[in-house]
Order: C-alpha cells, then structure tokens, then sequence
C-alpha cells in the first residue's frame, strides 16, 4: 500500500474475510490490521470496512445463510469483528447470489436472493442494536447485473435498498480470455453483437431499473489491464477490437504469474497489467501513447484504449485516464454516490485517481484535489477483488476470472504477486517434508474436506502440494521451477522470484 494517498479516498474495503461452513470467517492478514488501519486513517476522514467472501471466499455463503445456527454465526462474528477492531462496516462480497461464481461456490437459484435479503436485514438490526442507528456501514459488491433468481436477474430488488448504504458495481471482467474473441476488459458501453452484452452504462442502468437509488450506487473502475493472444495480426483490421483469440493467457506484468486454481484443476498466468506497470515498464511512455512495437488504438464505442503487439500477437484492454474520465462523469450525471476503483494500489503518480475524481466534470486542481467530491477506498479482496467499493485502496491482487459472466476462468482477486529479490533456488523435489513442515498432512493419511489443497510447505520452499480425495491426502506437484503458497482455501503455483502479498485495497472515489 506504499505509495497510497489514502486522502483521495473515503472508504477503504480491507479484504478478505474467508467464511467458514459454520458461519465464522478468518482474515489472513490480521496481524496486519492495526497496520492498515493506521495507513488508511492517516488523513483522518478515510472509513475502513472489511470485504467478506470475494471470489474463492464464497464457498458457504449460500449454505450458511440457509442454516439457523451458522446464519446467527455469521452475524454474530461480522459484529463483533468490527466492534473488536474498530472498524466502520461490513462490505459482503458474494460471488454471487443464486449464480455460480467460482466453480466451488455452492448456489441456490431459487433460494439465494431472498436469504440474503433475510440476512441483511437483520444485520442491520444488529448493527442498529449494537453501535446505534446506521452508526456502522454495510455496503455490497456486486456484478453488473442484479441478483438472480430462477428466472434470471431480479426485475425488483427496491428493499435491499432498506439496509443496505452502498452498493458497488464491479463494471470490469466483462471480457477476457473465456471469450472467443478479443474484447474490452471494462467497455463504457458495449457494441451489439460483439463480446458480452454489458458495459459499465448498462450496469447502472441494470441496478436503478430493479430499484436501487442512485445515491446508494457506486460504479466501479479498473486500474488494471487484461492482455489475450489473437489468432491474427490485429493491426491488418485496426478498428476492430473483436478478432479471434486463443484461450492460453499470456503471462502479464512484472507482478503476474502462474497459479494454480484448486477449483478449476488447472495452473494458468492472469494476464492482468496494472496501470503502474503499464507505465513503468515502458508500454506506455505516456498515458495515450504506446512505446513501439505496440500499436495504440481507441474504440468509439466502448471509449477504451486497447494495445496490440504485432510481434508477440498479444492484445491488451485497459483504462486511461480519458476512459476513466469519462465513466467517472456519466457515475455523476446519473446521480451515483461515487465511483469504485479496483484499486489504488495499481496507479501511478495518481494519473488514474485524479482522473476519476473528477466526479461530474469538476477537475482536480494540480494537487489532484477536489473539493466537491470525496474520494471512497477499501482494501480489498483487495475486492479480488476481484472487490471494488465506492472508493477502494488495493491489496494484492491475483488473477481474476470474469465476474460477469458463468465461466471461471481464474481465482480471487485477495492476492498479487510482487518482485523480491531472493538468492533461494527453487526446491526440484516433489518429496513431502516431516510433519512440522507440512501440518501434520502427508500422503496416505487421513483428510476430512474432499477437494481441498495444501501446500507441503507453505512457506513457498517447495513444489509439492497435497490434495484431499476420498479421505486420504494425495501428492501432487506444480509445474516445474514454480513453488506452491497457500491462497486461503486453495494454492497458487508461482515462480520462486515471486513473494504473494496479502494486503490489498480497493477504491472508491464519491461525493458520500
């Protein structure tokens, strides 16, 4: 979070709080808290929340809140978390309600929405029992579309509006490498009968036409790019952003690398490129210009830059400053508290935050100030975020799959990969230690959670890794030269050189 001015923002969502089935939740990063919190609240105005779930931590979330002793857990645990730690909130990101989100998620199309409504509901009450009326925050991220029913997206969602202060719109994910064409990672609007059907316009219109107020809803935008390989030399039909692609994702920036996906059963790299990078590493030698052999080009359409390199056949779909200008205007001509950013850990020099924080046309003076909207952040999942509140600070981030979309593609958004310095080889054996490396786990003996992973040595010495499968732990392996880290419930499969951080942030920027 160096590098942060956490004054440009007012809410900071702190991710992630995993839930457990029986309704309690561990944050990994706890140690850190008094930490972060001392960061976030520098400026003194800036609220923290903590973000529960997040795309690999919403396993339970739909059987917990069907089951009366976990449910009245699940309560319990959220408010005595924030009073413990002084915080302003809860922010709940359940991917998703009545939809599959990452492919270990349980759902229940018909079930899910009314119980969250249920539950929300009654936190409020507790909340408003606890610490006084609307003393404490509970705000929700969301996908672009409104909570599913069997029928599909709910036509009226209007009482969630009763307990709930803000709800952030994840406007980002909408293509990527799932697709079978190249297509804008986060489209201001999208072009019919090209890449998926939504767009950071429909999304607010999708949430005010089931009835959520304007003021209550917060858009969010992405500080980070995502990159595919075409099939073709993009550049021989240069005003066309939708070409066939491959589905092999190309390792991203500096920050990126593979990982394992329990879920998915297979090790992939992100993609992903971080605005920071994006400028740092040379791609851009400017905010609209592209350093050769990249080719720079605008959509009309959906009001993105995208990137193509002619030689490695990669395509890249980001923000700049001009498309988050212009998102973060519409946010305010629609009448939106604020917009969100997936996250501010991801800018650079603030290019991209003072951008958004021109919220309705008014620019930031030199200083990126600007008196007439306050800027939100929330470390996130780091919202993973994959996640993206009013305004929120980043935390580590690791690949994200699409979050608008049925397909998983990759895991959370809670991690991200930093570059350390490090003498240490990688480990070339698959062997499992002793005990006290591995927690007691060694192949061949007992295991209760069918599917799940472990790290033989979670410190990121080692390639092996163990997988639960009927009742008894199995060895595996990552691919070669990569060592496993624990990434909550499941593992990542990264380069030796990488050091995963857990702090992240996302922002949102609004005039609360």
């Amino acid at each position: 979070m160096d590098g942060v001015d956490f004054t440009k923002y007012t809410h900071i969502n702190i991710a992630f709080g995993i839930p457990r089935a029986d309704g309690t939740f561990t944050f990994e990063d706890e140690w850190a808290l008094p930490q972060i919190l001392s960061q976030i609240r520098t400026g003194g105005k800036t609220k923290a929340l903590l973000s529960v779930g997040g795309w690999t931590g919403s396993n339970y979330i739909s059987n917990i809140l069907k089951n009366g002793d976990s449910r009245n857990t699940f309560l319990s645990s959220m408010t005595r978390y924030v009073k413990d730690n002084g915080l302003d909130g809860i922010d709940i990101d359940w991917e998703y309600p009545g939809r599959l989100g990452n492919t270990c998620n349980v759902f229940d199309a018909q079930n899910d929405t009314p119980n969250f409504l249920a539950f929300l509901k009654d936190l409020r009450h507790k909340f408003d029992s606890e610490f006084g009326e609307h003393a404490k925050l509970i705000t929700l991220a969301v996908r672009a579309q409104p909570f599913d029913t069997t029928s599909g997206p709910s036509s009226d969602i209007s009482d969630f509006a009763k307990y709930v202060d803000y709800i952030n719109i994840m406007a980002y994910d909408i293509n990527g490498p799932w697709n079978p064409e190249t297509g804008p990672n986060a489209p201001f609007n999208y072009e019919q009968g090209k890449g998926t059907p939504l767009s950071f316009v429909s999304s607010i219109d999708a949430w005010t036409g089931a009835g959520i107020p304007a003021k209550q809803l917060v858009a969010g935008l992405g500080f980070y790019g995502r990159s595919t390989i075409a099939r073709q030399d993009m550049t021989r039909d240069s005003g066309n952003q939708y070409q066939p692609q491959q589905h092999d994702v190309p390792l991203g920036d500096s920050e990126d690398a593979p990982w394992f996906d329990a879920c998915a059963g297979s090790t992939s790299a992100s993609g992903t490129w971080q605005w920071k990078n994006l400028r740092s590493q040379g791609v851009l030698t400017g905010s609209n210009t592209a350093a050769a052999p990249w080719v720079r080009q605008w959509d009309s359409v959906t009001q993105t830059p995208w990137l193509f390199n002619p030689t490695t056949k990669i395509y890249l779909s980001y923000d700049d400053p001009d498309s988050i200008r212009i998102k973060s205007d519409h946010a305010a001509s629609k009448g939106l508290a604020g917009v969100m950013i997936w996250s501010a850990n991801m800018d650079y020099n603030s290019e991209l935050v003072n951008a958004a924080r021109s919220f309705g046309g008014k620019k930031p003076d030199s200083s990126g100030n600007n008196s007439s909207a306050e800027v939100t952040s929330s470390t996130s999942r780091t919202k993973s975020s994959s996640a993206p509140h009013s305004s929120t600070m980043s935390k580590t981030k690791t690949p994200k799959p699409s979050r608008n979309t049925n397909t998983a593609t990759s895991s959370g958004r809670s991690l991200s990969a930093s570059s350390a310095s490090s003498s240490e080889k990688p480990s070339e054996t698959t062997s499992v230690p002793d005990d006290s490396d591995s927690g007691g786990q060694l192949p061949g003996k007992p295991c209760s959670q069918n599917g799940e992973y472990r790290c033989v040595d979670p410190n990121g010495r080692n390639s092996a890794f163990l997988l639960c499968s009927g009742g008894t732990w199995i060895p595996k392996s990552c691919a070669p030269a990569t060592v496993c880290l624990k990434l909550n419930k499941s593992i990542v499969c990264s380069w030796p050189t990488f050091r995963l951080l857990v702090q992240g942030v996302d922002s949102v920027l609004g005039s609360f």
